[in-house]
């Protein structure tokens, strides 16, 4: 069964940094572009940020850009979002998805995306 989990989640304070990971069983990592979405309450779920197959490109929102970093250990089979100076306004569900690339780039359209996983809470509130 293909699978991804996600971990990581949890109640930080304004400023504060966690670390997501995105974690597949089932099948190979290293074939498949990776994303971080999110979904705030009574809003759509959007755009975080992607990465390429490799790790050599990847892309970002611009709510989020210069403080969360995607990165992926293919031996791992383990794609990670490191979130810093968190803000109220990070507070969502956040979910990993993959999409089976044959090229290097990377997918940051949710419809592609052919599996998700169930998603992580992350709360920012002092």
């Amino acid at each position: 069964q293909l699978r991804l989990v996600e971990s990581g989640g949890a109640l930080v304070q304004p400023g504060g940094s966690l670390r997501l990971s995105c974690a597949a069983s089932g099948f190979t990592l290293q074939y498949y572009a990776i994303g971080w979405f999110r979904q705030a309450p009574g809003k759509e779920r959007a755009g975080v940020s992607c990465i390429s197959r490799s790790g050599g490109s990847t892309k970002y929102a611009d709510s989020v850009k210069g403080r969360f970093t995607i990165s992926r250990d293919n031996t791992k089979n383990t794609v990670y979002l490191q979130m810093n100076s968190l803000k109220p306004e990070d507070t969502a569900v956040y979910y990993c998805a993959a999409v089976l690339r044959f090229d290097s780039k990377y997918v940051c359209d949710q419809d592609p995306y052919d599996y998700w996983g169930q998603g992580t809470q992350v709360t920012v509130s002092s």
